[in-house]
């Protein structure tokens, strides 16, 4: 039992580690609606054959 809890312990260690490493990277505030949603500029359509 003391194993999964010591196992738990560093993955949170390592994993709250990564995150204050990666600073503004990581956005951590759910999905997006509205003008601040980032979206992919529409790909041009294929030429028809």
């Amino acid at each position: 039992m003391w194993k999964i809890a010591l196992g738990f312990a560093v993955f949170a260690a390592v994993a709250l580690y990564f995150i204050s490493v990666a600073g503004d990277k990581v956005d951590m505030s759910g999905e997006k609606h509205g003008a601040e949603a980032v979206h992919a500029p529409a790909s041009e359509p294929a030429p028809a054959k």
